[in-house]
């Protein structure tokens, strides 16, 4: 085979066989297939697109390349929740320890924040002690004893794949939904779950910036996962303002605490029910998605999901004592509070705005490699559709220096815009697409 053959044969807009992607990865990566020719590809399948076999082969291509967890000797069902990403996303650690409170095995192996989206590992990290670097026999081991373990996604998980979108950062191809849908899936499914649910999320802070946009890589990623055997369903929320009150990683930490005490946001806590209740109906622990509701609302409110959290953190190593008296978690040695400069209603809260300002507060990264501030971002006091009066509160900004509040603090404060009129609230849950 020739890479210009292949190359020619996609800008042409033919189907690829699964034995010539499988060359094409391959020659890629033994260095016999330059950048070059790899980022001409990329942008003829961008312009192009892939059938749902080509996307389905080049998912299992990256599968292969690396390294795949097997959990079919564990004793229970064995679930996992996957997230596009968002600002003030912290349903992992909610969702986890409550499914596993109900009976379910929850094994993800989760990453860390990269721009303006937050990161699972980097918020369990903010609790002293506590590691996602476990080997693999630890991490089973928790699975089978207490049905929970997260753990840090290695080099060893779809290396081909992060290959591939080291390339597609610099070709602006990211946005092509075979090429997205292909690299999720191919990490997912080296997890090893049977069950997975997608939170894809849309709106200003999301990935997609549309309903239709996410519905439509959420189909593309529920035919690969259903391909390899998993039962899919999807679930399309709104990240147009950020989920919760807090952004950035011990706050968040702090927010999820409340939830699993049977208090916290509302939207977290609708969230959180309505990606469980997918899982449990999955599973055949609950008849419908009522139910299953239900079910989850009693273990919040019967401490079992908290008990569980202590668990998992405990045999991670994270000290439970700083989840038993959360004021001693990172806390920011600087705040700055954010005032309105008039009286209404919040008619929108920019997302993507406040992830960046909460990235240049220190709480997220550019670059794989930066170093974070676990107490930095920012605690949310307005949302869209609640009434403000002016010089009343609309923020708190945490960071090192006031220096850097005061730097962050113009730029922050322009996320919120403000209408006289009640505005009409916008749903949280968009869609449910299931099979």
């Amino acid at each position: 085979m020739l890479a210009v053959e292949i190359i020619a044969k996609k800008r042409d807009g033919f189907e690829l066989s699964t034995e010539e992607l499988q060359w094409l990865v391959s020659e890629y990566l033994a260095g016999k297939v330059p950048d070059y020719q790899m980022s001409a590809w990329l942008m003829a399948v961008y312009l192009r697109g892939m059938t749902v076999s080509e996307t389905v082969a080049l998912t299992e291509v990256f599968l292969a390349s690396g390294q795949q967890m097997d959990l079919r000797s564990l004793p229970r069902p064995t679930v996992d929740k996957h997230s596009t990403g968002g600002v003030g996303d912290k349903t992992s650690l909610i969702l986890a320890p409550l499914l596993a409170a109900a009976g379910l095995i929850v094994g993800k192996l989760t990453g860390r924040g990269l721009g303006h989206t937050g990161g699972t590992i980097d918020k369990l990290e903010s609790i002293p002690g506590f590691t996602a670097d476990l080997s693999d026999a630890a991490y089973l081991q928790n699975l089978r004893n207490i049905g929970l373990s997260m753990i840090g996604a290695g080099p060893t998980l779809a290396p081909a794949d992060k290959r591939v979108y080291a390339l597609r950062d610099v070709t602006a191809t990211v946005g092509s939904f075979p090429l997205i849908a292909s690299s999720i899936m191919s990490k997912k499914l080296a997890g090893g779950a049977e069950h997975i649910v997608l939170d894809v999320k849309y709106g200003r802070g999301a990935l997609m910036p549309t309903v239709a946009a996410a519905r439509e890589l959420a189909e593309a990623m529920m035919s690969i996962g259903q391909h390899f055997g998993r039962k899919m369903s999807a679930i399309l929320s709104n990240m147009n303002q950020p989920l919760g009150y807090a952004v950035g990683n011990s706050l968040e930490v702090k927010e999820a605490i409340d939830v699993l005490q049977d208090r916290g946001p509302q939207d977290v806590r609708e969230l959180v029910l309505a990606l469980g209740a997918e899982l449990m109906v999955s599973t055949g622990l609950s008849v419908d998605n009522a139910s299953a509701q239900k079910r989850l609302e009693q273990l919040l409110a019967s401490g079992a999901a908290w008990e569980k959290f202590l668990q998992f953190v405990e045999l991670q190593g994270g000290d439970p004592h700083y989840l038993l008296e959360p004021s001693l978690l990172p806390t920011s040695s600087q705040q700055f509070t954010l005032v309105s400069a008039q009286t209404g209603y919040v008619a929108a809260l920019d997302a993507l705005c406040i992830g960046q300002c909460a990235v240049k507060l220190g709480a997220g990264r550019i670059q794989q490699d930066s170093e974070i501030d676990k107490a930095a971002g920012i605690v949310l006091l307005k949302k869209q559709g609640e009434a403000v009066q002016r010089g009343e509160s609309l923020a708190i900004l945490h960071g090192n220096s006031q220096e850097l509040l005061l730097q962050v603090a113009p730029e922050a404060i322009r996320a919120w815009q403000f209408t006289e009129q009640r505005p009409e609230p916008q749903p949280l849950i968009a869609a449910t697409l299931r099979p």
